[in-house]
């Protein structure tokens, strides 16, 4: 919510620490931010030249709760969106620079493995 304020954003996570694996940081965020306990599995990671410099990302799929209980300090709004639900969402809401691209790159790895 700091960096952009007021904007949506379609993944849960954040950077790793110094010595933290994509998978550790993976867990260790939904953990932080939405009280999720899931154990991510990597898909694929990409530089982001999207947002505020160009960073490796790292995007993960896991199994979560139906129920979740995100951290007021870090999340302002949650919702389960259906995959049109979110494709709707995109074009009519204003989400962070890396959201598009993320959920781009995660459609096209989808379909590749089908």
């Amino acid at each position: 919510m700091s960096r952009f304020p007021g904007l949506y954003e379609v993944e849960v996570g954040g950077a790793a620490n110094v010595g933290e694996s994509y998978e550790q940081a993976a867990a260790r965020e939904p953990a932080e931010e939405m009280g999720i306990r899931a154990l991510p599995r990597l898909l694929f990671t990409f530089i982001n030249r999207s947002g505020l410099s160009p960073h490796w990302l790292g995007v993960h799929e896991a199994v979560v709760p139906d129920a979740v209980v995100p951290d007021p300090d870090e999340v302002a709004w949650h919702g389960w969106l259906t995959e049109p639900e979110l494709g709707s969402a995109l074009l009519e809401w204003r989400f962070t620079p890396d959201s598009h691209e993320a959920f781009s790159r995660y459609l096209a790895f989808r379909s590749a493995q089908s």
